[in-house]
């Protein structure tokens, strides 16, 4: 008969198989430190010991890090999913920037339908409280609070759609973003009359997640980053122009 005796499972490995879920699920970021043994050990109900098994388990697999005197931190696993050689290459070539738009708009687009169809009511709850921090950001007028807060709030929708493997490849992509790789949030949201854009297409993704209406969410998305990638060319196309006038300034104060 195909059976085999139920062996009970060491105190350590049901350590382990928490903390991947909780890497897994992208509740436990990258760079994040864990709680102190103590304390990390009163909350799972483990003896030290059995933690310190674990940690050093995932440690071994790269999924923590230990620093000394600072604690236990859940590895950068994503610095792995591009190549020092592949950022410098998107740094450098717009066709890179045009790409990662279309490429978000298509994957964003299905989060946030699946965020619609699928998200719990605290996923909802998130996501409309990150859109109203944005509104307060916007009341302020502080570019950087709400291009933090932008990247945040597509986070929320991502995470909202309940697919492991989405969740860290886009979060991979924000990283890049927020690096500057691709382009600077912060150029849009210094313009006033763009900043009430950005927020008005913020508002009707969130509305739509908030309805659970999947066909709006994603529509919503895509017009929004269709908007970005229009946004990203005026840009260029100013900085271009700006170019040239400094040349031609140049020019007239040698002469």
């Amino acid at each position: 008969m195909p059976f085999q005796k139920v062996t009970p499972e060491k105190l350590s490995q049901s350590v382990v198989r928490q903390i991947e879920q909780l890497i897994l699920r992208g509740i436990l970021r990258p760079g994040e430190r864990l709680p102190s043994e103590r304390d990390l050990a009163e909350k799972l109900d483990v003896s030290r010991p059995s933690l310190r098994d674990a940690i050093s388990e995932l440690a071994e697999r790269g999924l923590l890090v230990s620093r000394a005197g600072s604690g236990v931190f859940v590895a950068e696993v994503l610095g792995s999913a591009f190549s020092p050689a592949l950022i410098q290459l998107f740094a450098t070539h717009d066709e890179a920037v045009f790409d990662y738009i279309a490429f978000r708009r298509d994957m964003e687009g299905l989060a946030a339908e699946r965020a619609a169809r699928l998200g719990s009511e605290t996923d909802l709850r998130l996501i409309d409280t990150i859109f109203r921090k944005m509104e307060a950001a916007h009341q302020k007028r502080d570019p950087s609070d709400e291009a933090q807060l932008d990247a945040e709030f597509h986070m929320s929708i991502i995470e909202a759609s309940h697919n492991v493997i989405m969740l860290h490849m886009l979060r991979s992509m924000f990283d890049l973003l927020r690096q500057g790789v691709f382009y600077n949030r912060q150029v849009m949201f210094r313009n006033r009359m763009t900043r009430g854009q950005l927020l008005d297409q913020h508002r009707a993704m969130n509305t739509a997640i908030q309805a659970r209406d999947p066909v709006a969410a994603r529509a919503a998305v895509e017009a929004h980053l269709s908007f970005v990638e229009q946004a990203y060319v005026d840009q260029m196309r100013a900085e271009k122009h700006e170019t040239i006038a400094r040349q031609r300034l140049e020019h007239e104060a040698s002469r």
